[in-house]
């Protein structure tokens, strides 16, 4: 049976990469690492802020053709795809606005990455599932919502992998493969009272709140339910609110769900629920 070594959110980091791959016995092995008994499943974001983007993505990749490992995307992963979709019969709009906002998140991989390098990085995005299940684990960005999972794979299927017919929906805020995007590889969130807010780490004032998805959140406060701050409001939160929300079963089958994405790593400390990443 395969055994795995689960890494997410390198962000262009490819020394601390390769001193990782160093540390856990996996030796070069044309662009990769291979390792005799194990495998690397990757759990996505490997672009934008760091200094070594191209490298990264190219060891990941080779890993991956390779058979050396397994990837999901991550949010960084779609937000580049959109970003780089133009819209069909729109001068200079794309699917991902180019707003000052995106741009900053997104200005690390377009200094450090040649047209060329984009255009093989975003190819191979294209490729990558939200999701794996494979050997007792599932692998997931975000979150494991099993009907979002399902309804982005059959948009897939339908209107193509992330082709402009399955962006212009995927980018419809309000429909169900918006929804289904956000939650896989964004996470779940909740709107907060209104009057409410709180400023995330990079600074930006947002209105809505990332939630503990894999707990119950009947009877608990914003605060009580939310990843990563106390200012958010210590205000119960209302049932309708989380009918949208489906929440990972402690019982889960086939087993424990691996995530990436969040800088709140003791909030993930729970009995099926793994959150640890390399940075």
């Amino acid at each position: 049976m395969t055994s795995y070594d689960i890494i997410g959110d390198i962000h262009g980091h490819a020394n601390e990469l390769k001193y990782l791959f160093m540390s856990l016995g996996y030796q070069r092995q044309g662009d990769g690492f291979r390792h005799p008994d194990r495998k690397i499943v990757f759990v996505g974001d490997f672009v934008d802020r760091g200094p070594a983007i191209g490298e990264v993505v190219k060891i990941a990749r080779a890993m991956v053709d390779a058979g050396d490992a397994l990837a999901v995307m991550g949010n960084h992963e779609y937000n580049a795809i959109a970003f780089h979709t133009p819209r069909p019969g729109k001068q200079d709009e794309w699917f991902r606005l180019h707003s000052d906002k995106n741009l900053k998140q997104h200005q690390a991989t377009l200094d450090q990455l040649s047209p060329g390098e984009l255009a093989y990085a975003i190819a191979w995005f294209e490729t990558l599932p939200v999701a794996i299940e494979i050997g007792g684990i599932r692998v997931a960005h975000a979150s494991w919502q099993s009907r979002d999972i399902d309804c982005i794979n059959d948009a897939l299927v339908d209107a193509g992998r992330f082709t402009p017919d399955f962006l212009a929906i995927s980018e419809d805020a309000g429909s169900d493969l918006n929804n289904a995007i956000e939650n896989v590889l964004k996470g779940p969130e909740l709107q907060m009272p209104d009057g409410h807010s709180i400023v995330d780490k990079a600074g930006h004032r947002r209105d809505s709140v990332r939630i503990k998805w894999y707990e119950v959140g009947t009877g608990r406060t914003y605060r009580q339910h939310h990843l990563g701050s106390d200012v958010v409001p210590d205000v119960e939160i209302a049932v309708d609110d989380l009918t949208n929300v489906n929440i990972y079963p402690c019982d889960a089958v086939p087993a424990p769900v691996f995530v990436g994405h969040y800088s709140a790593r003791a909030e993930l400390a729970r009995p099926g629920l793994r959150g640890g990443l390399a940075k």
